[in-house]
Parts: structure tokens; C-alpha cells; sequence
């Protein structure tokens, strides 16, 4: 083993700098706390050519171990949502599954939490159980319940929170089924994104509780929501900034493949689009779009001229749009009972009109029958999406 002591010390520094730790309890729970502990059995690092180089600490020696656990990155501990760095022979090829996500977002959302002494908290995606730690640390391990989905992950955790002198009630399932009867709690914490904010994570909420948890389905269209559960049942807040994180396993959806020609063969209306689909792959516009379209999936190709395409579908709605690039300018073949692509214009037209507003602009209200989204001050920026 390694003294690692000095680098957590130097991790503290750049997220104090940084303005991810704002509070001198959060600053001493990182300098308390080895991150290295919980990047049991390994950690896969990006090679290039799509492929993952699994290191082990064994195979890494001490220092090095050391050197990649204090990176100010997130490091990828499963594939496939099931292989483990110490299972791969060398480098392969696969689609992140389980992470220690950048230490400068973790302390962020747990600083956005706003936790007092005392307190209850409920983690959604223990992962490799460092932000539980955190936690722990700070509240005492008797506050602290971790649902994990993928029983490896949560074993792999368990055990590094033991090594660390901390215990929790780690809940391994979907949801919040089986929980133990400690509810309601004081925060709600989402360690992974979801498509919309389950109204059971504001039942197990006490009024004037907070749910924090980073909303999305487009790759690059997610940000963190924080609200705060009202006396009626109700939550309300706003975004409070960009973030990403893996799909929550329930919420995950299943990827378009196939022929995608065929699958806009019979379009019901063309015309020339007034907004490029490459607008979406900023931020903030993707975050309209989901908002107007939430079950909406993003695809590009190209043609057999090699004309850049891009494709919208919704598979809750069949309905679809295409759009391809002719000449410069961008057409849009739309099919299907909703227009996906008149709603998404309508939100990035809207937004511009409104002066760019940034995603700090956008409540949200949930109930148990819908969600509302809105930008005060346009009747094209407000979203209803039901409940089924």
C-alpha cells in the first residue's frame, strides 16, 4: 500500500480552486477519503480505435495506481455491464457501463444537495461507492442508503466501503422496491441519468426535501434538476447545470438499428428545415430537444452520395423525421401521428427569440400525473409530458 494522503490533499485543492467544494466538511471528507479504494479489481482506459486498455492495481504498481486514481477524470470500471478490467486479456472494445465519475461533479451535486447534520439521504447508483463514502463520512454511515441495480457493482462496493471503516444499507434492485421502512429522507441523490424523475423518489421525500438527480436522453442533451418536495406531494425547482451521466439501467433506451431507410420510406410531409440538426450538438439545444421530444432517439448516417443525414425517431409515437443535407441547405421529411421535428424547431426558434437563455432558466414541476418544464415568458417554451 501507498500513502496517497499528499494526493488527496492535492485533489481537495483543484476542487476548492475549482468551486466544486465550497464548505471545509466536504473538503475534509476528500482528504479523508481513498478514491483508490473503491477502483477495485480495475479501471479501463481509453486507448483509441473504440477499444478500453483494462489495468489492474496489481498490474499497475502502487504509484501508478496512485497517479490514475487522482486524475481529474471519470475512469470506466465495467463494460457491457458485466466485464471487469481483471476478467479482459487486453485491450477490447465495448460501451462503458459502471464509472467513478470525475471527482469535480461529485462534490459538486453533493455540495448542490445542501445536506445539514442529521439528515437522511438515499443514493440512486452506488457504483463504486466513493460519493457514498463522501456521504457517509460526512452524515454518519447510519444516514446513508445506496441502491445499486447490478449486483457486482454493489458487492464491489460493499467491500470497498468496509476496507474505508464504513457500513451502509446498500440495497441492491430496480427502483426503490425492498427498500428498508427509513423513509422519508432529507436528500435524494441520482448517481445516474434518467430520462424523467421517478415520482417515487418524491414520495420517499419529506417536505421541504431536496431530489437532485441529471435529466436526458440525448447524448449531449442533459443537465442536473434540483427540486424541492412540497407539502401537497408536488416537487418543484430548475436546472442547475449541464451534466452527464450513464442511462439508469430501467430507463435505458433500446438503440434504433437496422435499415433506417426503410424505416422513413413513407414520409407525410417535406420542406426545408428552418434549424440545422447539427445545432443539436450543443448543449443547451439539446436539452430543448429533449424537452420537446423526451422519447425522441438521434441517429446520424450518411447517403449514398454522401450527403450527411440525420434521423429523429420516436418509437412510443412511430413517428419520425429525416433530414439531409442538399446543397447547403437542410431538408426535412417528416412521418408518423407527431410532427418530432416542428415541436424541436419550435423550442430552439423559441429559445433564440427569448435571447439564449441559459439552462439555469428552466423549472420544472413534477407530480404524480406529469412533468412540466418551462422558461418563463414564451408559450413555446413549456413542455407537458404525462405520466402513462
Amino acid at each position: 500500500m501507498i500513502d496517497t494522503s499528499h494526493d488527496r490533499q492535492a485533489l481537495a485543492d483543484r476542487l476548492e480552486t475549482m468551486g466544486a467544494i465550497r464548505s471545509p466538511a466536504w473538503r475534509k471528507a476528500v482528504e479523508d477519503v481513498p478514491r483508490e479504494a473503491f477502483l477495485n479489481p480495475g479501471v479501463f482506459l481509453p486507448v483509441g480505435g473504440g477499444l478500453w486498455q483494462p489495468v489492474t492495481a496489481a498490474d499497475a504498481g502502487p504509484t501508478e495506481w496512485a497517479r490514475i486514481a487522482y486524475t481529474d477524470d471519470s475512469l470506466v470500471t465495467q463494460l457491457d455491464g458485466h466485464l471487469t478490467a481483471d476478467q479482459a486479456p487486453g485491450p477490447v472494445p465495448g460501451i462503458p457501463s459502471s464509472s467513478s465519475t470525475i471527482p469535480w461533479l461529485v462534490l459538486e451535486m453533493i455540495e448542490d444537495l445542501e445536506v445539514e447534520d442529521g439528515q437522511r439521504v438515499l443514493e440512486i447508483g452506488t457504483g463504486t461507492g466513493y460519493s457514498t463514502a463522501l456521504l457517509c463520512h460526512r452524515l454518519g454511515e447510519d444516514s446513508v442508503t445506496t441502491i445499486e441495480v447490478d449486483p457486482g457493482v454493489a458487492a464491489r462496493a460493499d467491500v470497498a466501503l468496509e476496507g474505508t471503516g464504513f457500513s451502509t444499507w446498500t440495497v441492491t434492485g430496480d427502483g426503490l422496491l425492498g427498500l428498508p421502512r427509513r423513509a422519508p429522507y432529507d436528500r435524494v441523490i441520482a448517481t445516474c441519468g434518467v430520462r424523467r424523475i421517478p415520482y417515487t423518489w418524491v414520495r420517499q421525500t419529506r417536505p421541504g426535501g431536496i431530489v437532485l438527480a441529471t435529466i436526458g436522453s440525448l447524448a449531449t442533451g442533459t443537465g442536473l434538476a434540483k427540486v424541492m418536495v412540497q407539502g401537497d406531494g408536488t416537487a418543484e425547482g430548475r436546472f442547475v447545470s449541464h451534466t452527464s451521466f450513464m442511462q439508469a439501467r430501467s430507463q435505458a433506451v433500446t438503440p434504433i438499428s437496422g435499415d433506417l431507410s426503410s424505416r422513413v420510406a413513407y414520409p407525410g410531409s417535406e420542406r426545408r428545415a428552418s434549424v440545422a440538426p447539427t445545432d443539436l450538438d450543443k448543449p443547451m439545444q439539446a436539452v430543448l430537444a429533449h424537452l420537446a421530444a423526451p422519447s425522441a432517439q438521434v441517429l446520424r448516417a450518411w447517403s449514398s452520395n454522401g450527403a450527411p443525414l440525420f434521423y429523429v425517431f420516436d418509437p412510443d409515437r412511430e413517428s419520425f423525421a429525416e433530414l439531409v443535407n442538399e446543397g447547403g441547405e437542410w431538408l426535412v421529411r417528416q412521418g408518423g401521428p407527431v410532427s418530432l421535428w416542428d415541436n424541436i424547431e419550435r423550442a430552439l426558434i423559441g429559445w433564440h427569440r427569448m435571447g439564449r437563455p441559459g439552462i439555469g432558466e428552466v423549472r420544472l414541476q413534477v407530480t404524480e400525473r406529469s412533468h412540466a418544464y418551462w422558461i418563463e415568458g414564451s408559450a413555446d417554451l413549456h413542455w407537458e409530458h404525462p405520466l402513462c
